[in-house]
C-alpha cells in the first residue's frame, strides 16, 4: 500500500492522472450532498473547484521540475527562482471571491450560504492536497468534510432546537396587532430580548412583519412556541430564523 502511494507521488502521466479524476471524485461527493438540498453550489461547483485547485498544484509541481531540470541552465544564468506554495496561496485567495457569491440575506434578515462557502473553500484545500499527492491527508479531510456536511447537521439540529434563545420572524395582519403578539409570548414566560418590526413594503412584503429574539427560562420545544403563535388569527407567517 505505502509502495503504491510512494509511486502515485511520482511527478508521471499515471500520477497527474489519478491525481485529477481523485479530485474530481472527492469533490463531486461532498457537492451532492449540497446538491440534493438545493444549494447554489451543488455536485458540479464542487468538482470544478476541487478539480481546479488540484491542477493548480500540478502546475507548480512541473514549473518547479522544469526549472530543476530542462530549463535549470537558464534559470541559473537569470537567477529566475519560484516558490510552488504561491500558487496554493492564490487558490485560496481566490476560492473568497467564489464562496463570497453563495452567501446572502434574505428579506428576512436570515444569513444564508455560509456552510456552502465554507465547504467550497475545504474542498479547494483538499484539492490543493490531491494535487501535491498528499494522499493520506487527502482520504483523511475527505472524510472529515463529508461528515460535517452531512451527518453534523443532525447534531446541529438537536443542539438549536434545545437552545434557551430563538429567532422568530413572523407576517401578521396590521401593526396594531404587535401588542397581541407581545403577550402571547409573555403569556409563555418568554422574555424578549429584541424586537425588529417592518412595517409593510408593497408588492413582495404587502405585510407587517417583525423579527423577535427570545430568551426562555426553561427550555421547552421550539415548535410549541411556533404553534401558540401560529393559532392567532393574524397571524400570516411564522418561522424560526
Amino acid at each position: 500500500m505505502i509502495r503504491a502511494l510512494d509511486f502515485l507521488r511520482e511527478f508521471t502521466f499515471a500520477s497527474v492522472a489519478f491525481r485529477l479524476l481523485l479530485a474530481m471524485l472527492s469533490g463531486g461527493m461532498i457537492g451532492l450532498e449540497r446538491g440534493r438540498k438545493g444549494r447554489p453550489a451543488g455536485f458540479r461547483t464542487y468538482m470544478l473547484v476541487c478539480l481546479g485547485a488540484a491542477l493548480t498544484m500540478l502546475l507548480s509541481q512541473y514549473e518547479t521540475a522544469l526549472l530543476e531540470t530542462r530549463w535549470a541552465a537558464l534559470a541559473q544564468e537569470i537567477g529566475l527562482r519560484t516558490d510552488a506554495s504561491r500558487f496554493g496561496a492564490q487558490v485560496i485567495n481566490g476560492i473568497g471571491f467564489l464562496g463570497a457569491g453563495t452567501i446572502i440575506v434574505t428579506g428576512r434578515q436570515q444569513v444564508k450560504g455560509l456552510t456552502t462557502a465554507a465547504g467550497l473553500w475545504a474542498s479547494a484545500c483538499m484539492g490543493l492536497a490531491v494535487g501535491a499527492g498528499f494522499y493520506e491527508c487527502v482520504f483523511l479531510s475527505f472524510i472529515l468534510i463529508f461528515l460535517c456536511v452531512r451527518v453534523f447537521p443532525l447534531i446541529d439540529n438537536v443542539i438549536h432546537e434545545n437552545a434557551k434563545v430563538m429567532h422568530i420572524y413572523i407576517e401578521f395582519e396590521s401593526m396594531n396587532d404587535v401588542g397581541t403578539l407581545i403577550n402571547r409570548l409573555k403569556s409563555q414566560e418568554l422574555q424578549i430580548v429584541d424586537v425588529d418590526i417592518e412595517r409593510s413594503r408593497e408588492k413582495h412584503y404587502p405585510h407587517p412583519s417583525a423579527t423577535f429574539s427570545i430568551h426562555m427560562h426553561q427550555r421547552q420545544p421550539h415548535s410549541r412556541i411556533l404553534s401558540s403563535l401560529a393559532d392567532l388569527d393574524c397571524v400570516y407567517t411564522i418561522e424560526e430564523i
